[in-house]
Protein backbone atom coordinates (compact mmCIF):
# COMPACT_ATOMS: atom_id res chain seq x y z
CA UNK A 1 0.00 0.00 0.00
CA UNK A 2 1.73 3.15 -1.26
CA UNK A 3 1.85 6.07 1.17
CA UNK A 4 0.89 9.58 0.09
CA UNK A 5 3.53 12.22 0.82
CA UNK A 6 2.08 15.37 2.38
CA UNK A 7 4.01 18.60 2.91
CA UNK A 8 4.48 19.52 6.57
CA UNK A 9 2.88 22.96 6.17
CA UNK A 10 -0.24 21.46 4.55
CA UNK A 11 -0.55 18.88 7.33
CA UNK A 12 -0.19 21.59 10.00
CA UNK A 13 -2.76 23.79 8.28
CA UNK A 14 -5.24 20.92 7.98
CA UNK A 15 -4.94 19.92 11.65
CA UNK A 16 -5.11 23.47 13.00
CA UNK A 17 -8.19 24.23 10.89
CA UNK A 18 -9.85 20.98 11.98
CA UNK A 19 -9.35 21.61 15.69
CA UNK A 20 -10.59 25.18 15.35
CA UNK A 21 -13.72 23.79 13.67
CA UNK A 22 -14.22 21.55 16.70
CA UNK A 23 -14.20 24.71 18.84
CA UNK A 24 -10.66 24.77 20.24
CA UNK A 25 -9.08 28.22 20.49
CA UNK A 26 -6.16 29.17 18.27
CA UNK A 27 -3.42 28.43 20.81
CA UNK A 28 -4.83 25.05 21.82
CA UNK A 29 -5.29 24.11 18.16
CA UNK A 30 -1.62 24.92 17.54
CA UNK A 31 -0.52 22.90 20.60
CA UNK A 32 -2.52 19.82 19.61
CA UNK A 33 -1.31 20.09 16.02
CA UNK A 34 2.33 20.50 17.04
CA UNK A 35 2.25 17.25 19.01
CA UNK A 36 0.57 15.33 16.18
CA UNK A 37 2.85 16.67 13.45
CA UNK A 38 5.93 16.02 15.59
CA UNK A 39 4.96 12.34 15.66
CA UNK A 40 4.55 12.22 11.87
CA UNK A 41 7.83 14.06 11.32
CA UNK A 42 9.67 11.60 13.60
CA UNK A 43 8.28 8.68 11.61
CA UNK A 44 5.99 7.58 14.46
CA UNK A 45 3.05 6.90 12.16
CA UNK A 46 0.90 5.47 14.96
CA UNK A 47 0.51 8.77 16.83
CA UNK A 48 0.31 11.50 14.22
CA UNK A 49 -2.47 12.11 11.69
CA UNK A 50 -3.41 8.44 12.15
CA UNK A 51 -4.95 9.54 15.48
CA UNK A 52 -7.35 12.14 14.04
CA UNK A 53 -10.16 9.62 13.67
CA UNK A 54 -9.75 8.50 17.29
CA UNK A 55 -9.96 12.10 18.52
CA UNK A 56 -13.11 12.61 16.46
CA UNK A 57 -14.69 9.63 18.19
CA UNK A 58 -13.56 10.77 21.64
CA UNK A 59 -14.96 14.26 21.12
CA UNK A 60 -18.21 12.76 19.84
CA UNK A 61 -18.47 10.45 22.87
CA UNK A 62 -17.87 13.34 25.25
CA UNK A 63 -14.58 12.06 26.63
CA UNK A 64 -12.91 15.29 25.52
CA UNK A 65 -14.53 18.53 26.66
CA UNK A 66 -13.68 21.05 23.96
CA UNK A 67 -12.49 24.33 25.46
CA UNK A 68 -11.84 22.93 28.94
CA UNK A 69 -8.58 23.94 30.64
CA UNK A 70 -6.46 22.12 33.26
CA UNK A 71 -5.92 23.44 36.77
CA UNK A 72 -3.61 22.80 39.73
CA UNK A 73 -5.28 20.71 42.45
CA UNK A 74 -2.31 20.44 44.84
CA UNK A 75 1.15 21.99 44.84
CA UNK A 76 4.50 22.19 46.67
CA UNK A 77 7.80 23.81 45.72
CA UNK A 78 8.88 20.82 43.65
CA UNK A 79 5.63 19.03 42.83
CA UNK A 80 2.06 19.47 41.69
CA UNK A 81 -1.08 17.49 40.98
CA UNK A 82 -2.97 18.76 37.94
CA UNK A 83 -6.64 18.07 37.21
CA UNK A 84 -7.05 17.86 33.46
CA UNK A 85 -10.76 18.68 33.73
CA UNK A 86 -11.38 16.39 30.72
CA UNK A 87 -9.50 18.74 28.40
CA UNK A 88 -7.59 17.60 25.33
CA UNK A 89 -4.57 15.58 26.49
CA UNK A 90 -2.03 17.66 24.59
CA UNK A 91 -3.31 20.89 26.16
CA UNK A 92 -3.22 19.36 29.64
CA UNK A 93 0.23 17.87 29.19
CA UNK A 94 1.95 20.98 27.87
CA UNK A 95 0.49 22.88 30.83
CA UNK A 96 1.76 20.24 33.27
CA UNK A 97 5.27 19.97 31.79
CA UNK A 98 5.58 23.77 31.77
CA UNK A 99 4.94 23.65 35.52
CA UNK A 100 7.54 20.91 36.00
CA UNK A 101 10.12 22.92 34.04
CA UNK A 102 9.47 26.11 36.01
CA UNK A 103 9.83 24.26 39.30
CA UNK A 104 13.07 22.68 38.10
CA UNK A 105 14.44 26.12 37.21
CA UNK A 106 13.78 27.26 40.78
CA UNK A 107 14.51 24.11 42.80
CA UNK A 108 16.46 21.80 40.49
CA UNK A 109 13.60 19.33 40.05
CA UNK A 110 9.93 19.50 39.16
CA UNK A 111 7.42 16.65 39.26
CA UNK A 112 3.81 16.85 38.12
CA UNK A 113 1.25 14.08 38.10
CA UNK A 114 -2.03 14.49 36.22
CA UNK A 115 -5.50 13.01 36.54
CA UNK A 116 -8.73 13.29 34.51
CA UNK A 117 -7.08 13.87 31.13
CA UNK A 118 -7.19 12.25 27.69
CA UNK A 119 -4.82 10.67 25.15
CA UNK A 120 -1.78 12.99 24.91
CA UNK A 121 -0.01 11.88 21.73
CA UNK A 122 3.66 10.91 21.76
CA UNK A 123 5.19 10.82 25.24
CA UNK A 124 8.50 12.14 23.97
CA UNK A 125 7.08 15.50 22.91
CA UNK A 126 6.87 16.53 26.56
CA UNK A 127 10.22 15.10 27.65
CA UNK A 128 11.73 17.02 24.72
CA UNK A 129 10.20 20.23 26.09
CA UNK A 130 12.60 19.90 29.04
CA UNK A 131 15.65 18.86 27.01
CA UNK A 132 15.18 21.87 24.74
CA UNK A 133 15.84 23.98 27.84
CA UNK A 134 18.93 22.02 28.83
CA UNK A 135 17.14 19.73 31.28
CA UNK A 136 16.48 16.03 31.60
CA UNK A 137 12.84 15.36 30.76
CA UNK A 138 10.64 12.39 31.68
CA UNK A 139 7.09 11.72 30.50
CA UNK A 140 4.70 8.82 31.13
CA UNK A 141 1.01 8.08 30.66
CA UNK A 142 -1.47 5.31 31.27
CA UNK A 143 -4.35 4.76 28.85
CA UNK A 144 -7.46 2.68 28.29
CA UNK A 145 -6.60 -0.99 29.03
CA UNK A 146 -4.71 -2.65 26.19
CA UNK A 147 -2.10 -4.87 27.83
CA UNK A 148 -2.59 -8.16 29.66
CA UNK A 149 -0.53 -9.03 32.75
CA UNK A 150 2.00 -11.84 32.35
CA UNK A 151 0.01 -15.11 32.17
CA UNK A 152 -3.27 -13.16 31.85
CA UNK A 153 -5.79 -12.64 29.03
CA UNK A 154 -7.80 -9.64 30.28
CA UNK A 155 -6.27 -6.21 29.52
CA UNK A 156 -5.47 -4.45 32.79
CA UNK A 157 -2.78 -1.88 31.85
CA UNK A 158 -2.35 0.67 29.11
CA UNK A 159 0.55 0.58 26.68
CA UNK A 160 2.04 2.90 29.33
CA UNK A 161 4.94 4.55 27.47
CA UNK A 162 8.03 5.94 29.17
CA UNK A 163 9.93 8.78 27.47
CA UNK A 164 13.26 10.23 28.57
CA UNK A 165 15.07 13.08 26.79
CA UNK A 166 18.63 14.10 27.70
CA UNK A 167 20.67 16.89 26.08
CA UNK A 168 23.46 15.48 23.90
CA UNK A 169 25.52 16.21 20.79
CA UNK A 170 24.98 16.01 17.85
CA UNK A 171 21.31 15.42 18.72
CA UNK A 172 19.20 14.90 21.80
CA UNK A 173 19.10 11.43 23.35
CA UNK A 174 15.42 10.67 22.84
CA UNK A 175 14.01 7.43 24.27
CA UNK A 176 10.27 6.91 23.88
CA UNK A 177 8.82 3.41 24.11
CA UNK A 178 5.67 1.61 25.14
CA UNK A 179 5.99 -0.93 27.94
CA UNK A 180 3.97 -3.31 25.74
CA UNK A 181 5.49 -5.37 22.93
CA UNK A 182 4.07 -2.78 20.52
CA UNK A 183 1.74 0.21 20.66
CA UNK A 184 -1.90 -0.50 19.80
CA UNK A 185 -1.51 2.00 16.98
CA UNK A 186 0.84 -0.45 15.28
CA UNK A 187 -1.98 -3.00 15.25
CA UNK A 188 -4.22 -0.38 13.60
CA UNK A 189 -1.55 0.49 11.04
CA UNK A 190 -0.99 -3.18 10.16
CA UNK A 191 -4.74 -3.57 9.79
CA UNK A 192 -4.83 -0.64 7.36
CA UNK A 193 -1.97 -2.23 5.43
CA UNK A 194 -3.62 -5.69 5.46
CA UNK A 195 -0.61 -7.26 7.19
CA UNK A 196 -0.79 -9.98 9.87
CA UNK A 197 0.71 -9.45 13.31
CA UNK A 198 3.85 -11.28 14.43
CA UNK A 199 3.16 -14.19 16.75
CA UNK A 200 3.70 -12.99 20.31
CA UNK A 201 2.23 -9.50 20.08
CA UNK A 202 -1.00 -10.37 21.84
CA UNK A 203 -3.69 -12.87 22.81
CA UNK A 204 -7.36 -13.24 21.92
CA UNK A 205 -10.39 -13.90 24.12
CA UNK A 206 -9.25 -17.50 24.63
CA UNK A 207 -5.79 -16.45 25.80
CA UNK A 208 -4.20 -17.78 22.61
CA UNK A 209 -1.80 -15.96 20.26
CA UNK A 210 -3.66 -13.78 17.76
CA UNK A 211 -2.19 -12.66 14.43
CA UNK A 212 -5.27 -11.07 12.83
CA UNK A 213 -4.94 -7.32 13.56
CA UNK A 214 -8.68 -6.60 13.34
CA UNK A 215 -9.48 -9.50 15.68
CA UNK A 216 -6.91 -8.38 18.25
CA UNK A 217 -8.08 -4.77 18.01
CA UNK A 218 -11.70 -5.90 18.57
CA UNK A 219 -10.53 -8.02 21.51
CA UNK A 220 -8.93 -4.95 23.08
CA UNK A 221 -12.05 -2.82 22.52
CA UNK A 222 -14.18 -5.53 24.12
CA UNK A 223 -11.60 -6.03 26.92
CA UNK A 224 -11.41 -9.73 26.10
CA UNK A 225 -7.77 -10.09 25.10
CA UNK A 226 -4.88 -7.74 24.51
CA UNK A 227 -1.24 -6.93 23.87
CA UNK A 228 1.61 -8.54 25.78
CA UNK A 229 4.01 -6.54 27.96
CA UNK A 230 7.56 -6.06 26.65
CA UNK A 231 9.02 -9.57 26.70
CA UNK A 232 5.90 -11.23 25.31
CA UNK A 233 4.08 -14.05 27.05
CA UNK A 234 7.05 -15.80 28.62
CA UNK A 235 9.25 -15.02 31.60
CA UNK A 236 12.06 -16.65 29.61
CA UNK A 237 12.14 -13.50 27.45
CA UNK A 238 11.40 -11.03 30.23
CA UNK A 239 7.62 -10.60 30.16
CA UNK A 240 7.66 -9.96 33.91
CA UNK A 241 10.00 -7.02 33.32
CA UNK A 242 7.68 -5.26 30.89
CA UNK A 243 4.79 -6.05 33.24
CA UNK A 244 6.66 -4.46 36.14
CA UNK A 245 7.60 -1.33 34.17
CA UNK A 246 3.95 -0.95 33.18
CA UNK A 247 2.86 -1.13 36.82
CA UNK A 248 5.37 1.57 37.78
CA UNK A 249 3.76 3.83 35.18
CA UNK A 250 0.32 3.04 36.63
CA UNK A 251 1.56 4.09 40.08
CA UNK A 252 3.17 7.36 39.00
CA UNK A 253 0.20 8.36 36.83
CA UNK A 254 -3.10 6.90 38.04
CA UNK A 255 -2.31 6.24 41.70
CA UNK A 256 -0.03 9.14 42.67
CA UNK A 257 -2.47 11.63 41.12
CA UNK A 258 -5.43 10.00 42.90
CA UNK A 259 -6.88 9.42 39.45
CA UNK A 260 -7.63 6.02 37.92
CA UNK A 261 -5.58 3.07 36.75
CA UNK A 262 -5.95 1.98 33.13
CA UNK A 263 -8.52 -0.71 33.83
CA UNK A 264 -10.92 1.94 35.17
CA UNK A 265 -10.64 4.41 32.29
CA UNK A 266 -13.64 4.96 30.02
CA UNK A 267 -16.05 4.51 32.92
CA UNK A 268 -19.14 6.69 33.47
CA UNK A 269 -18.50 8.55 30.23
CA UNK A 270 -15.08 9.79 31.35
CA UNK A 271 -11.79 8.79 29.75
CA UNK A 272 -9.79 9.56 32.91
CA UNK A 273 -6.30 9.07 31.46
CA UNK A 274 -3.45 10.08 33.82
CA UNK A 275 0.10 11.32 33.14
CA UNK A 276 3.40 11.98 34.92
CA UNK A 277 6.08 14.54 34.06
CA UNK A 278 9.48 15.34 35.51
CA UNK A 279 12.13 17.92 34.70
CA UNK A 280 15.62 17.81 36.24
CA UNK A 281 18.13 20.64 35.97
CA UNK A 282 21.59 18.99 35.65
CA UNK A 283 23.03 21.96 37.55
CA UNK A 284 22.09 20.16 40.77
CA UNK A 285 24.80 17.61 39.87
CA UNK A 286 27.52 20.02 38.75
CA UNK A 287 28.54 21.56 35.44
CA UNK A 288 25.80 20.89 32.83
CA UNK A 289 28.22 21.30 29.93
CA UNK A 290 30.60 18.71 31.38
CA UNK A 291 27.70 16.30 31.93
CA UNK A 292 26.48 16.77 28.36
CA UNK A 293 30.01 16.30 27.01
CA UNK A 294 30.56 13.06 28.93
CA UNK A 295 27.16 11.72 27.86
CA UNK A 296 27.76 12.67 24.23
CA UNK A 297 31.19 10.97 24.31
CA UNK A 298 29.68 7.75 25.61
CA UNK A 299 26.93 7.78 22.97
CA UNK A 300 29.55 8.22 20.26
CA UNK A 301 31.57 5.33 21.71
CA UNK A 302 28.45 3.19 21.44
CA UNK A 303 27.96 4.16 17.80
CA UNK A 304 31.61 3.44 17.03
CA UNK A 305 31.73 0.09 18.82
CA UNK A 306 32.09 -3.26 16.97
CA UNK A 307 29.08 -4.24 14.88
CA UNK A 308 27.25 -7.57 14.89
CA UNK A 309 27.52 -9.88 11.88
CA UNK A 310 25.84 -8.34 8.85
CA UNK A 311 25.30 -4.96 10.49
CA UNK A 312 26.95 -1.71 9.45
CA UNK A 313 25.54 0.76 11.96
CA UNK A 314 24.67 1.06 15.66
CA UNK A 315 22.09 3.70 16.49
CA UNK A 316 21.57 5.60 19.71
CA UNK A 317 18.07 6.73 20.62
CA UNK A 318 16.92 9.85 18.83
CA UNK A 319 19.10 9.46 15.73
CA UNK A 320 16.42 7.85 13.59
CA UNK A 321 13.85 10.48 14.57
CA UNK A 322 16.25 13.33 13.78
CA UNK A 323 17.09 11.81 10.39
CA UNK A 324 13.42 11.18 9.56
CA UNK A 325 12.52 14.77 10.45
CA UNK A 326 15.25 16.14 8.19
CA UNK A 327 14.17 13.88 5.32
CA UNK A 328 10.44 14.60 5.67
CA UNK A 329 10.99 18.35 5.64
CA UNK A 330 12.13 17.82 2.05
CA UNK A 331 9.93 14.96 0.85
CA UNK A 332 6.79 15.48 2.91
CA UNK A 333 5.25 13.11 5.46
CA UNK A 334 4.18 9.62 4.27
CA UNK A 335 0.53 9.01 5.18
CA UNK A 336 -1.41 5.83 4.46
CA UNK A 337 -4.24 6.11 1.88
CA UNK A 338 -6.82 4.93 4.43
CA UNK A 339 -5.75 7.71 6.80
CA UNK A 340 -6.03 10.22 3.92
CA UNK A 341 -9.55 8.92 3.32
CA UNK A 342 -10.39 9.41 7.02
CA UNK A 343 -9.01 12.95 6.84
CA UNK A 344 -11.11 13.76 3.77
CA UNK A 345 -14.24 12.44 5.49
CA UNK A 346 -13.45 14.52 8.58
CA UNK A 347 -13.02 17.66 6.46
CA UNK A 348 -16.45 17.02 4.91
CA UNK A 349 -18.04 16.50 8.33
CA UNK A 350 -16.49 19.71 9.65
CA UNK A 351 -17.42 21.66 6.53
CA UNK A 352 -13.91 22.74 5.64
CA UNK A 353 -11.66 22.51 2.59
CA UNK A 354 -9.33 19.51 2.58
CA UNK A 355 -6.40 21.64 1.44
CA UNK A 356 -3.96 18.77 0.95
CA UNK A 357 -2.45 17.76 -2.39
CA UNK A 358 -3.47 14.10 -2.26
Amino acid sequence: MEAVYVKEEQLRSYCERAFKKYGFNEQDSKTITDVLVAADMYGIETHGSQRLEMYRQHIQKGYIEVGAQPSVAFETGISAVVDGNRAMGQVVSKYAMDIAIEKAKKSGIGMVTVRNSNHYGIAGYYSNMASEQGMIGISMTNSFPVVVPTFGRKPMMGTNPIAVSIPAKPNTFYFDVATSVAALGKVEVRNKKGVDLPVGWGVNEEGKDEVNPQHLFDNVMNREGGMHPVGGSSQLFGSHKGYGFSLLVEFLTGVLSNGVTSNHTEEDGIMGVCHYFMAIDPKVFGDPEAITEKWSTYLQELRDSEKAYGQDRIYTHGEKEAEKEEAYKKSGVPILPKTIEEMKNLANQLGMDFGIDA
